[in-house]
């Protein structure tokens, strides 16, 4: 049954082509978010203060075959915020589809 519903809701969504920046999403509900956007096709890059999680997190999405890349920032440095839209402009040629924030302060 549970593979039926997989079927379906593959059919009926796709992300394809959409690229997604993901604040957080190490743990809780931004990690499902992340799971969840890039199972469907969904590009994402996401940033995180935690060099540790972030790596840990990275190779279970690569495990997985999921289109995740992500970076270490201070969001509350102007210049990594600056780097990190540099970084993101780059690798997606400029198209931000979706913005989620999913820090848990």
């Amino acid at each position: 049954m549970a593979q039926l519903g997989k079927i379906c809701r593959a059919s009926r969504w796709s992300l394809k082509g959409m690229t997604a920046l993901v604040a957080g999403g190490t743990k809780g509900i931004g990690h499902a978010i992340v799971e969840e956007l890039a199972g469907l096709g969904a590009a994402i890059h996401k940033y995180y203060w935690s060099e540790a999680e972030l790596n840990s997190c990275s190779r279970d999405w690569e495990q997985k075959g999921l289109c995740v890349t992500g970076l270490v920032y201070d969001i509350f440095s102007r210049p990594q915020r600056e780097s990190l839209m540099n970084t993101f402009y780059t690798a997606f040629d400029g198209k931000l589809v979706i913005l989620v924030s999913a820090f848990p302060h």
